[in-house]
C-alpha cells in the first residue's frame, strides 16, 4: 500500500511514460511530494504547474545526491533512457546513458537507504532466438540491439542488487506503449501511437514495419495501473527480481488500421519498412506474464477495439481544446 507521506523522484518525468506516471504519483502521494526530474523543462503545462521540477542529467552523480539530501526520496523511478531506435544512431552513447544512468540511481538509493527502486525492462532484451510466441518468463535472451542488450544486462544488476545489498528494485519488461498525451521518443513500435494522429488528420500513414508484423502492445493506463501495482505490492508477493514479463495485447499495422477504420471509414496507410523492420523482427510476438498474474494479481483492462476508441477520443478532444 502507498504511504502517503512518501517522497517520490522520477527522473525521466517529460518522457511518453514519465509525464504520465508523475501526474498518477502526484495524486496518490500529494503534489509537493513528487519531484518530477529531467534533462530539459517539461513542454506539458500540467506536469510544468502540478509540482517540484529539478533539471538533472542522470549521469551528474554529484546533482542526483544533492537532491537525494534535499528530498530525502523513499522510491526513485528511473526512466531515463536512450530507446531502441534512437540508440542504434549512437550505440556507445545509449549503452553509457542506459547503464551509467542504472548505477548511479542503485548506488544513490544504496546511500540515501531510498525504500524502493523501479526501473523499466523491454521486450528488447529478447532476441532472435527467443521464443516468439508466448514468450516465457525465463528464456533465452540474446538481444542484437544496443537498447536491448543495456536492458538485459540491466536486468541482471538489479537482481545482483536486490541478492547482493538487499535493495527492493523492481522491474517490469514493457512491450510497445501506446498513449495519447506525449509523443513517444523514438522507439521501434512508435507506428502504434502516430498512427492515430494521422488517421484524425486525414492524412494516409506511412507505415516503417510489414503489414504483418506482430507486436506486443499496451494502453498507457494498463501501464501506468501496471507500474503502481507491481510497485505498491508487499514486497514478499516479488518473486521475480530481473524483470516481469508484461502482456495486454498483440497486434500487426493492418489489424490497427482495420480498428481505426471502424470510426473513420476512409483512413488509408502504405507500407514502407525500414531498418526498424529488423528490430521488430527480433522481437517477440505475443509474451506470457503468468508470473505477474499469479505474483501481483496483474490483469489489463484494454484490448485493440477499447484502446482505439479511447485514443481516437481523447485526440479529437486535445484537438479541439488546441484549435480554442
Amino acid at each position: 500500500m502507498a504511504n502517503t507521506s512518501d517522497t517520490v523522484l522520477v527522473i525521466g518525468a517529460c518522457g511518453q511514460l514519465g509525464s504520465e506516471l508523475t501526474m498518477e504519483l502526484r495524486q496518490m502521494y500529494g503534489e509537493a511530494n513528487v519531484v518530477a526530474a529531467d534533462i530539459a523543462p517539461p513542454k506539458q503545462a500540467e506536469l510544468r504547474e502540478s509540482g517540484p521540477f529539478e533539471k538533472v542529467d542522470v549521469l551528474d552523480t554529484k546533482v542526483l545526491a544533492e537532491l537525494a539530501s534535499k528530498y530525502k526520496f523513499k522510491q526513485i523511478y528511473h526512466l531515463a533512457a536512450v530507446l531502441s531506435a534512437t540508440g542504434e544512431k549512437n550505440p556507445k552513447f545509449a549503452w553509457k546513458l542506459n547503464m551509467d544512468g542504472l548505477f548511479n540511481v542503485l548506488d544513490l538509493a544504496l546511500e540515501q537507504k531510498t525504500g524502493r527502486v523501479y526501473w523499466p525492462s523491454s521486450i528488447a532484451c529478447f532476441g532472435p532466438s527467443t521464443p516468439r510466441q508466448n514468450t516465457p518468463q525465463q528464456t533465452i535472451m540474446d538481444p542484437n540491439t544496443v537498447y536491448g542488450i543495456s536492458k538485459q544486462a540491466g536486468e541482471r544488476w538489479c537482481e545482483y542488487y536486490f541478492q547482493k545489498y538487499g535493495l527492493d528494485v523492481r522491474s517490469l519488461r514493457y512491450p510497445g506503449l501506446i498513449g495519447y498525451k506525449a509523443l513517444p521518443g523514438g522507439g521501434t513500435t512508435d507506428y502504434a501511437v502516430d498512427i492515430y494522429h494521422k488517421a484524425l488528420e486525414g492524412e494516409a500513414f506511412e507505415c516503417f514495419l510489414s503489414e504483418d508484423t506482430y507486436l506486443p502492445m499496451m494502453y498507457m493506463p494498463d501501464a501506468l495501473k501496471a507500474t503502481l501495482d507491481l510497485m505498491h505490492a508487499p514486497a514478499e508477493q516479488i518473486k521475480v527480481r530481473d524483470s516481469y514479463n508484461l502482456s495486454a495485447m498483440s497486434f500487426s499495422p493492418k489489424e490497427v488500421a482495420a480498428a481505426i477504420r471502424k470510426h473513420i471509414s476512409d483512413f488509408e496507410i502504405v507500407y514502407k519498412p525500414d531498418s526498424r523492420q529488423q528490430i521488430a523482427n527480433s522481437w517477440p510476438q505475443s509474451i506470457d506474464d503468468s508470473a505477474a498474474q499469479q505474483d501481483w494479481g496483474w490483469s489489463p483492462n484494454y484490448n485493440l477495439d477499447a484502446m482505439t476508441e479511447d485514443m481516437l477520443l481523447n485526440l479529437r478532444k486535445m484537438k479541439q481544446e488546441q484549435a480554442v
